[in-house]
């Protein structure tokens, strides 16, 4: 009994509770999820409903540029995570960071939309059958959201650039804000890119 007390505390500290960056942030956070939810949601329901359209339409997307922005995303996760992981004692590494997770968005959204540019001159839109209503519609929604992230990254960048936190407990919750939200939007891409471009 002793060896499972010593082993497992029944307390924690407030700091191993505490919820990384601001609640209002994850509020929010919430909020997109469950409209992403919905989406998807929707999405699965219509390709149960007309698989052939589906799979006719997985067919002309470009799989090369769906796979290049999950590995454009997920590097950018990680450069973002080591700026957080620098919060509150190097303000120089947070911005360096920040600022290479935001280029890796500035990439992201270079690949999407020359996917769009060749989609749209092959003659398919959001008008042309459920598929690509769901495609255009739930990808130009996300890729605001990568434009939003990469808002935010570079606004902490700025700041931590300029040393403009002079308390590091703000700091680090201003950071940890933007890399939930970064990880929110890089999340929904990963449940996305299977939907859209791997499942037949």
């Amino acid at each position: 009994m002793n060896q499972m007390t010593l082993a497992y505390p029944s307390h924690r500290s407030p700091a191993a509770r505490r919820l990384p960056g601001d609640l209002a942030m994850w509020f929010f956070i919430f909020a997109e999820l469950l409209v992403f939810g919905i989406l998807i949601i929707a999405m699965a329901y219509a390709r149960q409903r007309w698989p052939g359209m589906f799979s006719a339409g997985v067919a002309t997307l470009h799989p090369v540029a769906g796979l290049t922005n999950t590995l454009l995303l997920l590097t950018g996760s990680y450069f973002v995570a080591r700026g957080v992981a620098s919060a509150g004692c190097e303000t120089s590494r947070v911005a360096r960071w920040f600022t290479l997770g935001a280029l890796c968005g500035l990439a992201y959204l270079i690949v999407k939309i020359t996917e769009y540019v060749l989609l749209f001159r092959a003659g398919y839109n959001l008008r042309t059958d459920t598929f690509y209503f769901f495609y255009f519609f739930t990808t130009f929604f996300h890729l605001a959201h990568v434009l939003l992230g990469m808002i935010i990254l570079l606004f902490v960048a700025r700041r931590s650039g300029a040393c403009g936190y002079s308390d590091p407990a703000q700091h680090r919750a201003a950071s940890e804000s933007a890399g939930s939200y970064w990880h929110m939007v890089d999340l929904v891409w990963l449940v996305l890119f299977p939907l859209l471009y791997v499942l037949p």
